[in-house]
Order: C-alpha cells, then sequence, then structure tokens
C-alpha cells in the first residue's frame, strides 16, 4: 500500500492498545512517518504524561500546541480546558472565566456519565473541522479505557435528549462513524494477554461504537538470527569464530549457542502469538521490531518510522508476513 494513502485515509487516527506494548511509541513512529511525507500532523495525548514529550525531546506538553518534529506539533487536551472552550464556544464565556477560578470545572464535568470523554473528543472534533492539520493522531488511553472513551458519546446521546450537550455528542458521533474522518489503530505486543485484549477491543469497537480499523500493528518483534535454518550449536559457532579469527572462550561460546536458542524460541512463539492474532482478527498486521535499547528517543522513533514505511509498503504483497 502507498504510505501517503495509508497516512491519509482518515483525518483522525486513534491510537490504541493496552499498556505496555507501545502504543505511544507507535503514536510518534507514525507522526514521524506522515511528516515525512509532507503532511502536517498534530499529536494529542488525553491521559497526562504518556511519554510523547521525552520520546520528542521536548518538555512536557500542555493545553497549547509546541513544536515536536519537523511538521508534527503537539498539545494535551484536558477535559478542564475543554469545557472552558466549549463552555465560551456556546456563549458562556463570562461562566467559564469563573469556573475556572472556582474549581467547580471538575464538578460540571463529571456530573454526566462519559461528559469528559465527550469534551476531549468534541475538542478533537473541532480541530479536525478547522482543517489546520492533515492528520491528528490521538494518544488514545490504555484498552480498557479506550473502550469507554470512544463509546461515551453514544451513551450521552441515550442520556440527554436535547441541549448543546446532545448535540455535541451527535457530532462526535459523526466523526467516529465516518471512516474518512476517523479511524482506530490498534496497537499489540506478540504476547498471549495482549492478543486477547487486542481482538476484544477491535470487536467491542466495531459492535458498540460502529467505528472503522486500520491494520493492527504487532510491535516488538524479536528480528532473525542469521538464517531460520543455520545451525547454532556450540561447535558450529566455534568453528565460525575460527573462520574469522575470533579469539572466544569455551564459556563464551556456550553462552553465544544460549543466547541464540533463546532468541529463537521467543521469536517462534511470538511468530505463533501473531499467527492467533491473525486467526482471531481478521485485519491485516503491521510488524514493527524490538527496540532494544534502553530508552525511546528521537533516533528510535526514526528508526520506527522507517520500519513502520516498509511494513506499510508490504501490505499490498501477497507474500508479506
Amino acid at each position: 500500500m502507498d504510505q501517503r494513502r495509508f497516512c491519509t485515509s482518515a483525518r483522525v487516527v486513534v491510537v490504541a492498545g493496552k499498556g505496555g506494548v507501545g502504543k505511544t511509541t507507535v503514536t510518534a513512529a507514525l507522526a514521524v512517518l506522515a511528516a515525512r511525507l509532507g503532511l502536517r500532523v498534530l499529536v494529542v495525548e488525553v491521559e497526562g504524561k504518556s511519554g510523547l514529550a521525552s520520546a520528542f525531546g521536548v518538555p512536557d506538553l500542555t493545553y497549547r500546541e509546541i513544536d515536536l518534529a519537523p511538521g508534527v506539533r503537539g498539545r494535551t487536551l484536558t477535559p478542564d480546558e475543554a469545557l472552558v472552550d466549549w463552555l465560551e464556544g456556546n456563549g458562556f464565556g463570562r461562566i467559564a472565566r469563573r469556573l475556572g477560578t472556582t474549581g467547580l470545572l471538575d464538578v460540571i464535568a463529571t456530573a454526566v456519565p462519559g461528559m469528559k470523554d465527550i469534551l476531549v473528543l468534541g475538542k478533537v472534533k473541532s480541530i479536525e473541522m478547522g482543517g489546520t492539520f492533515d492528520l491528528i493522531l490521538v494518544d488514545a488511553p490504555a484498552a480498557g479505557h479506550a473502550l469507554s472513551f470512544l463509546t461515551s458519546p453514544l451513551g450521552l446521546l441515550d442520556a440527554v435528549a436535547v441541549g448543546p450537550i446532545r448535540h455535541q455528542a451527535a457530532d462526535v458521533v459523526a466523526l467516529l462513524s465516518d471512516p474518512t474522518r476517523c479511524q482506530v489503530l490498534l496497537v499489540t505486543a506478540p504476547e498471549e494477554t495482549p492478543v486477547r485484549e487486542a481482538t476484544e477491543t477491535a470487536f467491542a469497537l466495531e459492535d458498540r461504537v460502529g467505528v472503522s480499523l486500520m491494520p493492527v500493528v504487532v510491535n516488538g518483534l524479536y528480528p532473525e538470527v542469521g538464517a531460520p535454518d543455520a545451525d547454532a550449536t556450540p561447535a558450529a559457532i566455534a568453528a565460525d569464530a575460527t573462520l574469522i579469527d575470533l579469539p572466544l572462550s569455551v564459556a563464551e561460546v556456550e553462552d553465544l549457542a544460549a543466547a541464540t536458542a533463546f532468541r529463537r524460541s521467543r521469536r517462534a512463539v511470538q511468530r505463533a502469538q501473531a499467527e492467533r492474532l491473525a486467526a482471531a482478527l481478521p485485519l491485516a498486521q503491521l510488524h514493527l521490531p524490538f527496540i532494544f535499547d534502553a530508552d525511546i528517543g528521537r533516533p528510535q522513533i526514526e528508526v520506527l518510522a522507517t520500519a513502520l514505511g516498509a511494513a506499510i509498503d508490504a501490505l499490498d504483497d501477497p507474500g508479506a508476513p
């Protein structure tokens, strides 16, 4: 698939996944990839400090946009600040300013179930309709909260009959249900629990929200260690070391053999989980490599952006994994 077509298939992409699977890292990589293609990208953080700022090497994100990388801007969206925007946009500017100094914003935002989520999603909708950005990436809450985050608008439509809150909920539902405007990119790790949760989340999103799903990202796959059928016994490793004049002790040879066996066993487990996901969830997969560095920063994000682009290129290749 053409990378630009992938990155422009929807103006808003909600990136969701179980905590710890690399959801924020994938969000950053997709942002960098889209910016490389000349798109204007906004990354939105909706649940406090998600690691986006540290990944790009910038201060913590705030409600005001800042530059994260060439072509990429970022901000955080909080219900309190979104409520002030919403009140001001609906002719309640004086009330909004007073509430901002009285501490009653949280009381109002929690008065109606799902109100906080609808405020944040409503702000995303407002940004999308503004047309400033070609792609808005929403780093969603972890999978469990992500589901309630995206189902809140439907709940408000059922609970509120008339008025500006219902109008806001209807606008957000229209955004979520239009695949040209919004899609969800699920991220998982090639492990049993994340795969199960990704599958459950995918079906719940389609059944309860009606949102379109993009190919699922399987993050953190170990690379092959040499040819899959290469001999990695201690004797073979010692022979290879002799051929290249690399002196190794017996202990070092045994450690290399054990490490190779471990990597191969982990990769076999990961492949099995990716196949299990494919059998349970009829979505294409984008495979990203495991990053062995201690910290994820801009260099690692660039590497993952390149890998993501290659995985997208391979989507239409029938021989691709």
